[in-house]
């Protein structure tokens, strides 16, 4: 069966981030948690931090610095 939901620390280190910053994404509302009902601890689906990954990706590309010659005259 496989896995649907991960935890702060691994989407902390799938995002290449602090699990901190993980956890202020959620309370912006950038990624929805849910809990777990025996320890009340945060989980994510997978599907939505593929997403946000994807939207990283998507930033990435648009601010990456263009390669300029300069030895070519």
């Amino acid at each position: 069966m496989p896995k649907k939901f991960l935890t702060v620390k691994e989407v902390s280190r799938l995002l290449s981030v602090t699990p901190l910053t993980v956890r202020n994404r959620d309370q912006k509302g950038k990624l929805i948690a849910y809990r777990n009902p025996v320890n009340n601890y945060r989980l994510y689906k997978i599907v939505y931090v593929e997403a946000l990954l994807r939207q990283f990706e998507q930033s990435r590309e648009k601010f990456r610095p263009l390669k300029i010659d300069i030895t070519a005259e």
